[in-house]
């Protein structure tokens, strides 16, 4: 598109240029001539006074000379009673031509050797038609030409060039926001749902822009919005799968004892591969771009609403800190939420019941963090369990809620890391970088410690990262 208008363009411009710059070059032409003959005619007009007084060939020679041009400058005078026609100056024009000037009694101009000659018909005192000639050399009825078609040429050729790069950046101007709506569909349609083009060019294309952004934020909230549902479900099933888990290790012995855990086992089970299933095949949604972020104090405080119910039948003391002013995170809500619910699920999975556990939030200038601990056994292998498909070693773990958690993180930049809480169980901590730059390398292992916190006033977090996470 962007050639096709340079293309036409050029054509059009070179179309009116040279429907402009011939016809003026031809009169430039004509007006170099007529000024030329011109300066001829008055020239000639000079000698005829003096020939309508004498015919005296030394005076009409010193008229002649007068003039200043008497090498450009010729008398023809007609034959006297029994003589022969007298000529001043150099001759150029021939007999014939001057003989029909004299009969014709007007001017004409006849081509000689190496210009023009004007011939200019003067009567004398004895009515006979005297001829006065003057040469007007080929350099004189083109001078100027030459110069005045260069520049010309100059000028339609700069008009030329001038409009191409007008057509150039208006092409671009219109080509380049096409182009990136045709990148973002194509990003849309490969699962990128951050995708978003700038609404900029044209008012149409403009226009489409918008559209374009209206329907991906639709097409991101429905998808979160199924996602946030399914994960709803889900963790809807757990809890009452959790008090029948709990309800049947009461049951005692017995068949029916064994076949209602072997049941509630098996749910359980199923409950697990429909999870991994649904987080398996989900879209990526985590790519930053408008309307891809989320308040991560916001979500933290509607997932604990929800997982404080089971914390208060299982007598569980809980906290949250740093969740009362926003925090925004370059991730989507659901995937935000997913995350959550699974280190949250994970306390109250491999747990005893009456186990403390706490969420900080800590918003620094360009990461946020977000620690998850309880005052559970801990995790024996940490690297074990970061492992996708492998988790703790203990039943019911398949290792896909860390694996969620860490893709979460790293498609910031970020990262996940267990280590030891003050609680004295396990701490999860889900580094997520706001600018999307890549992390500094750790440091080596072997040196332990874990991420120092403080109580403030306010319940604020603060962190120390001099002693990282193994």
């Amino acid at each position: 598109m962007r050639w096709a208008l340079v293309k036409v363009s050029l054509a059009v411009t070179a179309m009116v240029v040279v429907a402009f710059a011939v016809p003026l070059g031809l009169v430039v032409r004509e007006m170099a001539r007529d000024r030329a003959f011109a300066g001829a005619e008055r020239e000639a007009a000079a000698v005829a006074p003096a020939l309508s007084i004498t015919t005296d060939r030394a005076e009409l020679e010193r008229v002649v000379a007068s003039a200043g041009s008497d090498a450009s400058m010729a008398v023809h005078l007609p034959a006297a009673a029994g003589g022969q026609p007298v000529d001043t100056g150099e001759r150029r024009a021939s007999d014939e031509d001057i003989a029909a000037v004299r009969e014709l009694g007007r001017a004409s101009t006849s081509t000689v050797p190496g210009g023009s000659a004007l011939l200019q018909p003067v009567a004398l005192s004895s009515g006979e038609i005297a001829v006065v000639e003057v040469f007007v050399p080929e350099s004189e009825v083109t001078n100027g030409v030459g110069t005045a078609w260069a520049v010309l040429a100059g000028v339609g050729l700069a008009l030329i060039v001038g409009s191409v790069a007008v057509a150039d950046r208006l092409g671009v101007r219109m080509v380049r926001p096409a182009q990136r709506l045709v990148e973002g569909a194509h990003e849309l349609g490969e699962g990128k749902l951050g995708a978003r083009v700038p609404e900029e060019g044209p008012t149409e294309l403009r226009l489409a822009a918008v559209a374009f952004n209206s329907m991906a934020d639709q097409v991101v909230q429905l998808l979160a919005n199924e996602r946030e549902l399914a994960a709803d479900l889900s963790h809807r099933l757990r809890t009452p799968l959790t008090v029948l888990r709990l309800n049947a290790a009461s049951l005692g012995d017995g068949p029916a004892a064994e076949q209602t855990r072997a049941a509630v086992e098996q749910l359980e089970r199923e409950v697990d591969t429909i999870i991994r299933t649904a987080r398996d095949a989900k879209p990526q949604t985590a790519a930053a771009g408008p309307g891809a972020g989320c308040d991560a104090a916001e979500v933290v405080r509607e997932r604990m609403a929800f997982w404080s119910a089971l914390a208060e039948d299982e007598g569980r003391k809980w906290r949250v800190a740093g969740a009362d002013r926003p925090v925004r995170v370059p991730v989507a809500r659901a995937d935000l939420a997913a995350a959550l619910d699974a280190l949250l699920g994970n306390v109250f999975r491999h747990t005893p019941e009456g186990t403390a556990f706490a969420v900080d939030v800590h918003n620094g200038e360009d990461a946020v963090i977000v620690l998850v601990s309880d005052a559970g056994p801990g995790i024996a292998d940490p690297g074990a369990a970061m492992a996708r498909g492998r988790g703790s070693g203990t039943d019911g773990s398949t290792g896909l809620g860390l694996d969620i958690v860490r893709r979460l993180a790293e498609s910031t930049g970020g990262d996940v890391r267990i280590g030891r809480s003050v609680l004295g169980g396990t701490e999860v901590r889900v580094w997520i970088q706001l600018d999307g730059r890549d992390r500094p390398p750790r440091r080596r292992r072997g040196h332990r410690g874990s991420v120092r916190r403080r109580r403030t006033g306010r319940g604020a977090l603060s962190l120390n990262r001099s002693r990282p996470l193994p």
